[in-house]
């Protein structure tokens, strides 16, 4: 196997550990304990660090997409998936910003603040519409690495 195939496939594996791990580490740990110790004002935190989140989603498609344009196999669904988490990240930075005038203390709009709830679970649902196309986008990659090793592993045995 190339060294580049290895070095994208590893880029893959990296960007999806830490972009998703992160996202269900905060989801699963960070906010429950945060809500625990400090209470509301754990959407303070929140607000900062899902910025970073969707940033780090905004790096990670690029190996992704590198390694869809690189394989062979399983393009299509992978593309798919591709464009689900692509096109969840500009929804998700629409939402934040009107989140972060719902948590303004200084804002004069009564209604991002009546709006929040439905915003918010907006956010939570496009999140994890996102979750799930990076779940299923992980289970397509690896089939078609496979796929792509038990061709190569075929042409070398026929060569030889």
């Amino acid at each position: 196997m190339k060294s580049v195939t290895i070095l994208r496939r590893f880029l893959v594996i990296a960007a999806l550990m830490f972009w998703q791990g992160g996202f269900v580490f905060y989801a699963g740990v960070v906010v429950p304990v945060g809500r625990a110790t400090i209470g509301a004002d754990q959407s303070s935190v929140t607000q900062h660090v899902t910025n970073y989140l969707n940033l780090s989603g905004a790096i990670a498609l690029i190996p992704l997409l590198w390694d869809i344009c690189s394989s062979g196999a399983g393009k299509r669904i992978r593309w798919v998936l591709w464009l689900g988490m692509a096109a969840a990240l500009p929804i998700l930075v629409w939402l934040h910003l009107r989140l972060d005038a719902a948590l303004d203390p200084n804002s004069s709009d009564p209604r991002a603040q009546i709006a929040f709830p439905a915003t918010h679970s907006a956010y939570l649902w496009v999140s994890t519409f996102q979750w799930m196309c990076a779940v299923l986008f992980t289970i397509a990659s690896v089939q078609s690495w496979r796929a792509e090793d038990l061709r190569s592993f075929a042409r070398e045995e026929e060569s030889a």
